[in-house]
């Protein structure tokens, strides 16, 4: 059942964002005078003349995931019938750009609208970056937390591994002094020959105690601080929004920063990082999500349709970004051969193609490895 479900899931995550982000693009060039000649639910080829609207056919397609739309005069190579009446290019500059940007603002205001309603209504943790970061916002009543030593790694030839203490497990006092800092058990074990450390194998253990020796105020232990508990206070509609904001923001980053290393590691190494994903990795994320929950679910659907958005206004040939230098560069020079724009396009699709593939075969790799 599971695994059904994750296919729904999967298949309602994938073409709704492709949807939603076409949906941008139709009701902009409506309002912008362009003839819609076909909304498509799935790719050609077309299966199904669903009805007529307005002089749009909407049709169903073979392949069912995503959906297009089909501007008139889009792939015309004629001028005739690129600068007809109604067609993409008859139309202004400023509307064309709003036309092109119109898909990716619909996959940023769906992410912002699902974050808002995460954290005014969900209780949802923003993403922070260090532990820092999180110490800042506990300040400020974002979050509530509570802070716990972990104990990383114990060291051959310590006195920790020889008086039993396990790596992994959760110190939590000295000589039954609360610890939340390496720090502080430092401080607890200066000038002793012994301590008692109070410890459990995991969160839901129960604790502990054992007698450690003390050398030159070390038990040969590599201690880290990490946050056990996180929870958030309920929040208005103002807090709300501005999180969403940030965690807009901070995604959108770390996601261009993630495009970048994929780039780089393909240009200097020929392979793809760790942390990058294709289609597999999301059908992954995805059955990870619906163990989850809705609210991990959502999450994950808000950060993807960031990443569409994001890869989309990418200055590359075949996305919308790529499509909007064409119409920009309108500004300083004469319209060139359509035929060049289409060749851009259709090698800049090959690129992008091929690194589909690259990446979905590192997924394959990873998966069975």
């Amino acid at each position: 059942m599971t695994i059904l479900i994750t296919a729904v899931a999967f298949f309602l995550l994938i073409t709704g964002l492709i949807l939603i982000h076409e949906l941008g693009h139709f009701f902009a060039a409506r309002w912008a005078g362009v003839e819609v000649e076909e909304f498509g639910f799935g790719l050609p080829p077309r299966a199904k003349s669903l009805f007529r609207w307005k002089g749009t056919i909407f049709s169903f397609n073979w392949i069912p995931f995503g959906g297009f739309v089909r501007l008139k005069g889009e792939g015309a190579i004629e001028e005739s019938e690129r600068d007809a009446p109604g067609s993409f290019a008859s139309t202004g500059i400023a509307k064309r750009c709003v036309i092109l940007v119109a898909g990716v603002t619909m996959n940023f205001l769906l992410a912002m609208c699902i974050f808002f309603y995460g954290f005014a209504v969900g209780g949802w943790i923003p993403t922070y970056l260090s532990l820092d970061e999180m110490e800042d916002a506990a300040s400020r009543g974002e979050i509530a937390m509570h802070l716990a030593v972990v104990i990383d790694d114990v060291l051959a030839g310590g006195t920790a591994l020889d008086a039993g203490v396990l790596a992994g497990s959760i110190l939590y006092a000295v000589d039954d002094v609360p610890v939340s800092r390496p720090d502080d058990v430092v401080k607890l074990q200066q000038g002793k020959s012994s301590v008692t450390y109070t410890y459990a194998a995991g969160p839901d253990d129960a604790p502990t105690t054992v007698r450690v020796a003390v050398e030159d105020g070390k038990t040969g232990v590599y201690l880290r601080t990490v946050p056990m508990e996180v929870t958030a206070p309920r929040r208005g509609p103002g807090e709300a929004f501005l999180l969403s904001i940030r965690e807009t923001s901070v995604v959108t980053e770390q996601t261009v920063l993630g495009i970048a290393r994929l780039f780089s590691s393909l240009a200097q190494r020929g392979v793809v990082p760790e942390g990058v994903t294709g289609i597999v990795g999301i059908a992954q994320l995805t059955y990870t999500s619906v163990q989850g929950g809705a609210a991990v679910y959502f999450r994950l659907v808000a950060l993807l349709s960031l990443s569409l958005a994001i890869l989309n206004i990418l200055p590359f040939p075949a996305l919308d970004g790529g499509r909007l230098l064409f119409v920009l560069s309108e500004l300083f020079i004469r319209p060139g051969s359509r035929r060049v724009e289409l060749i851009t396009n259709t090698v800049g699709f090959g690129v992008l193609l091929f690194v589909i593939i690259l990446v979905t075969l590192y997924d394959v790799f990873r998966l069975f490895s």
